[in-house]
């Protein structure tokens, strides 16, 4: 679950950590009101969105006057804004952050993820902020530093001195404070079972400020219902439709950019299904997960988010039958398809328990289905079908 910059930065704040006075708006009269309350000489109207790239789209402007800010708040929230993390769309803008400029001394960038390989949190830093950390990873690799963290022990201070250090700050005084800022941030981390904190830029302001100009939370979802405070952030329409029906069907959906819809019990199967897909010259569509346990109606849910994509022009059923036995699993493809009346070429592949009885069902149908055997075979097909 991700939430928005203005969202991040109250939790931010609720944690101690300084961000820029601010407010969110959906009016452009009430930016003005806003930068007037706000006062200075100057504002940064930012578009609210769930992607980065933001300044570069045109979606983070400067106002040195009121008048501006309304203006700029006026186009922005016209414009439906097209970032190179925007999935290939343009994103429709229903809320502007106003805020305070800051006189910037020197920008940083600061996060905390997990680094599945090690089992460990790792705290990440860059004296390159604000600008993209990816590129930085690719151009200049030695510009990036990192502590992991021992989740018995939590982040130790002199990990966080050690950052400093590599961030090339020789000030006692700031070095005090960013240590105090990233032990801060690693507890926003575990407390709230993120997967990312990360704040870019964080600036040193010339009043020796420690503020976290930009921030963005992404939380595990597996976690979320331990936060309700956190649950109630959620803005169902910035969520893509399926996969707020996904969620609300207990179905685990990613929406892709490819045409081969998948839909696969357990996620490494649903990995594996993938990389087939795309070694035989496909490209999905989605990773969908039904689960072991699915039902008729967990199934039929599934074919109707399938089939809410207008870029699916196959899909491909790979299941392993276990917990949930092939003839019962095959029992529900069926009827799901007489429900929803997929209007495109499937190929299922079955595998587990009692097979022989779930493809013979299949089979008896009169259903439009493609059986296969295998995974690579079972790919191969359906590439084969979109091309």
């Amino acid at each position: 679950m991700n939430i928005f910059e203005y969202q991040a930065k109250e939790l931010f704040k609720k944690s101690g950590l300084d961000v820029p006075k601010g407010k969110v708006t959906s009016d452009p009269q009430k930016a003005e009101n806003i930068a007037k309350e706000i006062g200075g000489k100057a504002w940064v109207v930012k578009a609210q969105v769930l992607a980065g790239g933001r300044g570069k789209a045109g979606g983070i402007k400067i106002a040195k006057s009121f008048k501006e800010v309304k203006q700029y708040t006026e186009k922005i929230l016209s414009t439906p804004l097209k970032t190179y993390q925007s999935g290939g769309s343009a994103k429709k803008v229903n809320r502007v952050l106003i805020e305070e400029c800051c006189d910037i001394d020197k920008e940083l960038y600061c996060a905390a993820t997990i680094d599945r390989s090690r089992s460990k949190v790792v705290c990440i830093a860059s004296s390159q902020g604000g600008v993209e950390i990816e590129e930085t990873a690719r151009t200049n690799p030695s510009a990036i530093f990192k502590e992991y963290i021992d989740p018995l022990t939590g982040m130790m201070p002199f990990q966080a001195r050690n950052l400093a250090f590599k961030l090339g700050i020789t000030d006692k005084d700031v070095i005090g404070k960013i240590v105090k800022f990233m032990m801060k941030l690693y507890s926003i981390f575990i407390q709230y079972d993120c997967a990312l904190a990360e704040i870019n830029p964080l600036v040193i302001t010339k009043e020796g400020r420690i503020v976290a100009l930009d921030a963005k939370l992404s939380f595990d979802d597996s976690g979320v219902l331990r936060h309700p405070d956190i649950a109630e952030m959620r803005i169902l329409e910035e969520e893509l439709p399926a996969e707020t029906i996904a969620r609300e069907s207990n179905l685990s959906y990613i929406g892709l950019e490819g045409n081969v819809g998948c839909m696969v019990n357990g996620a490494g199967l649903a990995m594996a299904t993938m990389d087939s897909i795309k070694i035989y010259g496909g490209d999905p569509a989605n990773f969908l997960d039904v689960g072991g346990g699915a039902s008729k109606e967990m199934v039929a849910k599934a074919f109707s988010i399938l089939m809410s994509d207008e870029k699916v022009k196959a899909i491909l059923v790979n299941i392993f039958g276990g917990i949930l036995k092939c003839d019962l699993l095959a029992q529900g493809i069926v009827a799901a398809c007489q429900e929803v009346k997929p209007h495109v070429p499937m190929v299922v592949r079955l595998e587990g328990t009692n097979v022989d009885k779930g493809r013979e069902i299949l089979a008896s149908s009169k259903l439009n289905i493609i059986s296969a055997n295998t995974m690579k075979e079972a790919a191969q097909k359906v590439v084969s079908l979109v091309n």
